[in-house]
């Protein structure tokens, strides 16, 4: 499998997109609404800047990248992780600034999805500059979670279980140690960091009483959300999710037909209601509510009930699976997906597959587009 579709490119090419990516890394975590961006100015075989976008307002990574290369900008091939913006923002187009510094060649690692900054190729392409899109997917993979909030009223679901080899995740009566090891551990607290809330559900809070915090949090992420899905009863006043932090704010989702349970929560958390014909709660509008706050991606942590209610109607944009080499058994299992049905994987398509310690992390999405870059 290629790591780009545009077969026009070198090897050199490639290698200057990597890491234009690595420097795109950089700003997961801080720079949401927006994608993270990195950007390598290369003149003469040797890079002459580089930059990556560090924030909402801030200098985009071009324009960093532009910065550090003063004049020796001229005549140079920009690589950037995704395409140019051309658009007014709170900053200038970035399209507009690579022509005005006298760029020769431009090649980017994925277009943008939003309709509102796209139209970066067409416009260095309209100023005579010869530029490429590689179509690559570790570049897309960057903007995953943009691309899907750019284009829907709801934000982007990962959903991240942990399960044992027959998939399970607790014996009768719950588990009394960690069931995955620490560099599992340590990947599920980075993805904390990459999104801008952690959901889970209530009966997660009530067994387990998680805090579902980051460390650290980020400065241009106060303050980071913690979801909480409340399908029927709110819950005990006493969980750690209720506790004061400046830094992070506690929100929970209920039906709007059981307010009245969820009254004593209100001074201490924001209590979003959504509901459906029927009176439960309605994952879907809550969903579209978190957005409206400013919520553009989610990272679920389960557990079983609300990870199959996510998965049964289509509300998961990509799934993180770990495996530990545990057999959990006995009448008393609990699986990681609640429900008499099986889970299919079949639709899914696994990017990424690796060891993690003595554990299994298989990384996907659902089968959706056959673009090329988004293969």
């Amino acid at each position: 499998m290629s790591e780009a579709c545009n077969t026009m490119l070198s090897e050199d090419d490639l290698h200057y997109l990597r890491r234009a990516c690595a420097l795109a890394r950089h700003g997961l975590g801080d720079v949401s609404p927006n994608p993270p961006v990195g950007a390598v100015l290369v003149r003469g075989g040797e890079i002459v800047g580089e930059g990556w976008h560090h924030g909402a307002g801030l200098a985009h990574a071009e324009v960093e990248a532009l910065t550090a290369a003063g004049e020796l900008a001229r005549g140079a091939t920009a690589y950037v992780s995704l395409e140019p913006c051309n658009h007014h923002g709170r900053t200038g187009p970035c399209a507009r600034a690579l022509a005005e510094r006298g760029i020769a060649r431009v090649v980017f690692g994925t277009r943008d999805p939003n309709a509102r900054a796209a139209g970066g190729a067409e416009y260095l392409r309209g100023a005579g500059i010869e530029t490429f899109d590689a179509q690559m997917r570790e570049a897309y993979r960057l903007i995953e979670a943009f691309a899907v909030a750019a284009v829907s009223d709801r934000p982007y679901v990962a959903l991240k279980m942990a399960a044992s080899v027959n998939g399970a995740i607790a014996a009768r009566g719950g588990m009394r140690r960690w069931l995955t090891g620490e560099e599992a551990r340590a990947l599920v607290r980075g993805l904390r960091i990459e999104h801008d809330a952690v959901m889970v559900g209530a009966g997660t809070v009530r067994v387990d009483d998680p805090l579902l915090t980051v460390r650290p949090v980020h400065a241009r992420r106060v303050p980071y959300r913690r979801v909480v899905v409340c399908e029927r009863e709110p819950i005990p006043l006493d969980r750690r999710v209720l506790q004061r932090d400046p830094q992070v704010e506690t929100v929970i989702l209920a039906p709007r037909g059981r307010a009245e349970l969820f009254r004593a929560l209100e001074p201490f958390v924001r209590v979003v209601y959504a509901d459906d014909e029927q009176g439960r709660l309605d994952l879907g509008a809550a969903l579209r509510a978190l957005k409206a706050m400013g919520i553009h991606s989610v990272l679920c942590e389960g557990g079983p009930t609300l990870a199959a209610s996510l998965l049964a109607l289509g509300l998961v944009d990509r799934l993180h699976w770990l495996i530990a080499p545990l057999l959990i058994v006995g009448a008393g299992a609990v699986s990681s997906v609640a429900g008499g049905e099986d889970f299919d994987i079949g639709g899914w398509r696994f990017d990424e597959v690796r060891a993690l310690g003595a554990d299994a992390y298989l990384s996907g999405r659902l089968r959706t587009e056959d673009r090329c870059s988004r293969d």
